[in-house]
């Protein structure tokens, strides 16, 4: 007995620190706002190397924008990290392992409650910045392009916006791999290299020199002379020979180009020469067989250009799965190459995969976040959607907040939110919508697609004046833009002016015949390769 009552004052101190305890608790969590666990987001992912194979152990960072709170994770044998109990906000993600450059992916937008996938991609610390050098294999193409056909069955010009958006995006797509070719030099480079012609007329060295910069220059048409001079000198100089093809193809002569490049092939079979001969046959219409020399040059050399250039090519000509196998590979070639994934979105958008396509250009954006051109993709396809996944609202959002002063961006995200409205009126989004707009216009006064979109807007409110002003404005930025005079003529009809919504309803019926003929001969023009795809191999279990 005596042991039971020594313990009991410590029982007793003990229930006193419980209580005490339980008290302090409930008054701390008292003090703090209550969390629903919804209000939490989750970010999680895998880290990749540049095989596609998993990560394991690497170290994960998560920062938030302002740098406030720095998390840290390491993936698992699974190479998969994850990231739980986040608030709303903007982070930046890096990941870093011993033998790989680090990599990151900055201003990605966490929203109340989401649960966020986003994969990273290590390449090795010495190969950081791709350089153009070949890889050290290429996997065959699981396609035979066989022919061509004519394009005119696509369907009408009239109601086929995916169509019409398939095109431009794969028109697009080329003019990426094209660029400027144009590198400026500096006047006295330029002078110098005359006068060392001028001295010496004949000399080999002298005529090639100059022949090339004003080839680089953009100036093709002016380096003939020197590079033909110079090629009397030394016939067999392949450098002056490849300059002279070049030149010939950029002053508007491709015959003379490809009869000079099959003759270099003759002595010389590499990939450079097949690239320039696929860019003679294309621009002299002669598509297959372009095609065909796009991928013997990348057969030869898989680099970064030719890969994207066979896949744009591709594309271009509505042979949309193989394009998605060409691109796919140089994704897996090149993680690094913002453009090879906007091709890859473009081709899935080609084949009807939406989510795909809009998954790629994110994943482009996440790349180089300043880079506008994936936004302008995401932008241009989400014209042919209903409702855009959230995914593309929330990157066409970052467009807009990390470029405020971009007209496109506004306009962009302004569309997405429309768009993605769950019902006719919400006055919030309606409200949101036509600041962006009005931002936009204030930006760009003659920016068209904004002033319709406004017009667009103040219709749904029964506002015909300020619609009638909105489409006016755009049908006085674009003269040629159907869908204004079109809605502008409904305005007019609505405000009582009868005359002038026939006079507008006039305009696009001619507009629209006109764009239909058009659309017929770019659709002729450019032939639809005819392809079989092989049977894939079995997935292996």
């Amino acid at each position: 007995m005596a042991a039971t009552f020594r313990r009991r004052p410590d029982l007793a101190r003990l229930l006193r620190f419980c209580v005490a305890a339980a008290l302090f608790a409930v008054s701390i969590s008292s003090a703090l706002p209550s969390q629903d666990s919804t209000a939490f987001s989750t970010l999680r992912g895998a880290v990749l190397d540049s095989q596609g194979k998993h990560l394991a152990g690497v170290v994960v960072h998560l920062q938030t924008k302002d740098i406030v709170r720095i998390l840290t994770a390491q993936t698992d044998s699974d190479g998969r990290y994850v990231f739980q109990s986040l608030p709303a906000g903007v982070y930046t993600l890096r990941a870093r392992m011993a033998g790989f450059a680090e990599t990151a992916i900055s201003d990605i937008f966490l929203r109340q409650g989401e649960k966020k996938d986003v994969d990273l991609t290590l390449l090795p610390a010495e190969s950081a910045h791709p350089t153009p050098a070949a890889p050290q294999f290429f996997d065959q193409p699981q396609f035979t392009v066989s022919g061509v056909t004519d394009t005119t069955t696509l369907g009408g010009h009239g109601a086929d916006t995916v169509a019409r958006t398939r095109e431009t995006l794969a028109k697009e797509t080329v003019s990426l791999g094209q660029g400027s070719t144009a590198v400026p030099s500096s006047a006295s480079t330029e002078n110098s290299l005359r006068q060392n012609v001028q001295r010496t007329p004949h000399d080999f060295a002298a005529n090639y020199q100059l022949g090339k910069l004003l080839v680089d220059e953009g100036k093709a048409k002016d380096a003939i002379p020197y590079l033909q001079r110079a090629a009397e000198v030394h016939p067999d100089a392949y450098d002056n020979a490849y300059e002279l093809a070049l030149a010939n193809l950029e002053a508007g002569n491709p015959e003379g180009a490809r009869e000079r490049v099959q003759v270099l092939l003759l002595r010389h079979d590499n990939a450079d020469l097949h690239h320039l001969l696929a860019d003679t046959q294309e621009r002299l219409g002669n598509s297959l067989a372009a095609v065909r020399e796009y991928q013997r040059a990348t057969e030869l050399n898989p680099s970064e250009q030719y890969l994207f250039d066979w896949g744009a090519e591709l594309l271009l000509h509505h042979a949309a799965e193989p394009a998605v196998d060409v691109f796919t590979e140089g994704n897996r070639l090149f993680p690094g190459s913002v453009r090879m994934l906007i091709g890859l979105g473009a081709a899935w958008f080609g084949s009807g995969s939406y989510d795909q396509a809009v998954r790629r250009l994110c994943e482009a954006s996440d790349l180089q976040p300043d880079d506008p051109a994936p936004y302008a993709f995401l932008g241009k396809m989400q014209n042919a959607e209903a409702a855009p996944s959230s995914r593309l609202v929330e990157t066409l959002h970052r467009f807009a907040v990390l470029r405020p002063e971009n007209a496109s961006a506004n306009y962009y995200y302004a569309v997405a939110l429309w768009k993605q409205r769950k019902t006719a009126k919400e006055a919030a989004v309606e409200a949101q919508v036509e600041d962006l707009l009005n931002t936009a216009v204030r930006l760009d006064p003659h920016f068209a697609p904004a002033h319709l979109q406004l017009g667009i807007l103040h219709s749904e409110q029964a506002d015909f004046s300020k619609a009638i002003t909105n489409f006016e404005h755009a049908v006085q930025s674009d003269p040629l833009m159907e869908e204004a005079h079109y809605r502008l003529a409904q305005a007019y009809r609505e405000a009582g002016e009868t005359d002038k919504a026939k006079a507008e309803l006039t305009a696009y019926d001619r507009l629209a015949k006109e764009s239909a003929q058009r659309t017929e001969k770019e659709r002729r023009d450019i032939r639809q390769f005819v392809y079989t795809l092989r049977d894939q191999p079995p997935a292996q279990k």
